[in-house]
C-alpha cells in the first residue's frame, strides 16, 4: 500500500442558497403518472420523471421528461431554471413556501406556435407532488390540459 493514494470520496453537495431554501422540498427526483387531454386531442396517460437540483447558486435547475406508459416511447422533455425571490415571486410566477404551492405562468411558448398561454400549479400534499397544467391556443381559452401525481424516488 506504500505510495498508493487513499480512496477518493465523493464531493460534498453544495450548501443550499438562502433563496432556494423555501423551495428545497422540491430538490431531488420525482416520478409518477399523469393524464392529459384537450378539446382538440384525444385523452392520454403518461409516465413522468421530474428532477430539481441546485448548485449552491440562487436558482433551482429542473429537467422533466414524459413517456407513453405502454411503449415507453418519449413524449416530451424540457429543462430550465427557477429563480425564487424572498418576496414569494419566482420568474413568471409565485410560490407560497408554507403551503408548498408554486404557480407559474408562461407568456411565450417557443416551440409550440399554436399555444398562446400555459399555467402550471404545483402542490406538495402528504409527500406527493401534484401539478395541473392549463393551456390556451388561438382557438381555445385557458383550460385543463395535464395533471400528474409524483412521488420522490
Amino acid at each position: 500500500m506504500d505510495g498508493e493514494l487513499p480512496p477518493a470520496s465523493a464531493p460534498a453537495p453544495p450548501s443550499i442558497h438562502p433563496a432556494v431554501t423555501p423551495l428545497s422540498f422540491l430538490l431531488g427526483t420525482w416520478r409518477g403518472k399523469g393524464d392529459g387531454g384537450f378539446p382538440t386531442i384525444n385523452s392520454f396517460s403518461y409516465g413522468e420523471e421530474l428532477h430539481f437540483s441546485h448548485s449552491g447558486k440562487p436558482v433551482i435547475s429542473y429537467s422533466q421528461k414524459t413517456w407513453k406508459l405502454d411503449s415507453k416511447e418519449p413524449m416530451h422533455a424540457e429543462s430550465g431554471y427557477w429563480r425564487p425571490k424572498p418576496d414569494g415571486t419566482i420568474e413568471k410566477g409565485t410560490f407560497n413556501a408554507e403551503e408548498k404551492v408554486i404557480k407559474l405562468q408562461s407568456e411565450l411558448v417557443g416551440n409550440a406556435s399554436k399555444v398562446k398561454e400555459i399555467s402550471r400549479v404545483f402542490k406538495l400534499v402528504d409527500g406527493e407532488l401534484s401539478y395541473v397544467v392549463q393551456m390556451a391556443t388561438a382557438l381555445t381559452s385557458l383550460q385543463p390540459h395535464l395533471k400528474a401525481l409524483l412521488t420522490k424516488v
